[in-house]
């Protein structure tokens, strides 16, 4: 198994359930992957102030709720004993092999998996009957291009671990995503100017919502069809915010769901207090100076480029599997076409928190490991039908190939857990 994150503790735990012996390889010293806080850059993405940005409610594991004195929308270093504290609970730190990269995965003739890993200079090859990948999907960062050079200081979001650094400078943040919004609130505390550049409208969800995590409130209208879901809350959410036009934002060209939303109840605020000042998208680049496509121009001290991750597999040979770009075919988010004994844990970005749905995947890979879940004998038509059909219709980005809709992407393998043989 690759990873010790939140996907892959799960996977560890549900599979090991089933008395399969397995072990997992971790790049990190500890249990908690994307979630333990670093302060030098490193796998993990999250800073200093991060918080999830769904509720505790909708985002623990089944098997194991998060304590009551647990802030509703979790800090970091709350996620990060959360983690710890499940795979303690359980007794997997025995199976995980800390500070070890796995390095290259070659399928054998005989079907088995030759997996070579590196820990402290040492390498080492060994055989297994299946391949488990639980690597994240917020570790690569994805870079912008555009014309010019910059002169100052541009970073990634992955890079950005305070606000501190960033005292009394000139800042563009670029993106409209959850981290943009964050950084850009972060930087705003403390920087001469925080600019946030936009190349589309984005909608702007609270986090709460009449005294409700809004995943909550949300989940109240379950027993609508997604479309009809989102409809409603599209309505709602432009009654709590009114248009974007309102606070200088693109407007949203796009139904409530086409695009992932951001949850954020400051970004807002700082725009209306001055403190966050909106700028439409960049032109190019010259100097410390960037031109927008308004055709103004202003000068930044540093460029903050909250624009996504790539899917990644580095220990694949990219003929083998690629998912970096284009559809991701695979049933459930994790059934590969033809390949029966490889199994992908927590490979979705949900409208909603991915751990809930990856404890679910695991509880099924489990019982296929086991033998005690057959895959379908369609499962390619079924692989092609997801890609076809998703949840729903998205704008046509890298970010949107693996969107599902949290309720119904764990009734779908509910069911499949269901039809144990």
């Amino acid at each position: 198994m690759i990873g010790a994150g939140p996907s892959g503790i799960t996977a560890l735990k549900n599979i090991a359930e089933t008395g399969v012996t397995v072990v997992a390889y971790d790049r990190n010293a500890d249990v908690g992957g994307n979630w333990i806080y670093n302060e030098d850059e490193s796998h993990s993405s999250v800073f200093e102030t991060t918080h999830i940005i769904s509720s505790k409610q909708l985002s623990q594991y089944a098997d194991f709720p998060f304590q009551p004195e647990v802030a509703d929308y979790p800090s970091h270093t709350e996620l990060k004993n959360y983690f710890q504290a499940y795979a303690r609970h359980f007794d997997l730190y025995p199976m995980i092999e800390f500070n070890t990269m796995v390095e290259d995965c070659q399928r054998l003739a005989t079907g088995e998996w030759e997996v070579l890993t590196q820990c402290n200079g040492q390498s080492k090859k060994e055989r297994f009957t299946d391949l488990v990948v639980c690597n994240g999907h917020h570790w690569d960062p994805k870079l912008p291009d555009y014309p010019g050079t910059f002169t100052g200081e541009f970073l990634h979001s992955h890079q950005f671990k305070k606000a501190a650094p960033f005292r009394d400078k000139k800042v563009l943040v670029i993106g409209g995503g959850n981290s943009a919004c964050d950084v850009a609130v972060e930087t705003s505390r403390v920087s001469a100017s925080t600019h946030l550049s936009w190349r589309r409208g984005y909608r702007i969800l609270p986090k709460f919502i009449m005294g409700k995590p809004s995943d909550v409130f949300g989940s109240s209208m379950t027993f609508l069809p997604v479309k009809w879901r989102n409809f409603m809350a599209g309505i709602i959410v432009r009654l709590v915010n009114g248009p974007n036009r309102w606070y200088g934002l693109p407007k949203v060209n796009h139904r409530f769901g086409e695009t992932h939303p951001t949850v954020n109840s400051e970004l807002l605020y700082k725009i209306r207090h001055g403190k966050i000042t909106p700028q439409p998208d960049i032109d190019r680049l010259e100097g410390k100076k960037v031109f927008f496509k308004n055709n103004t121009s202003h000068t930044y001290d540093a460029i903050i480029a909250c624009t996504g991750y790539r899917l990644s597999h580095p220990f694949f040979d990219a003929s083998f599997i690629n998912y970096s770009d284009g559809p991701v075919p695979l049933y459930l988010k994790m059934f590969h076409p033809t390949i029966e004994n490889l199994y992908f844990i927590g490979m979705f970005q949900p409208l909603g928190c991915i751990w809930p749905g990856a404890e679910q995947q695991s509880k099924l890979a489990a019982k296929a490991i086991a033998g005690q879940w057959k895959r379908p004998s369609n499962i390619a038509a079924l692989c092609q039908q997801e890609v076809n059909t998703p949840h729903m219709k998205q704008i046509a980005t890298s970010r949107h190939t693996i969107t599902v809709d949290f309720h119904q992407f764990i009734r779908e393998i509910k069911r499949e857990i269901n039809k144990v043989a």
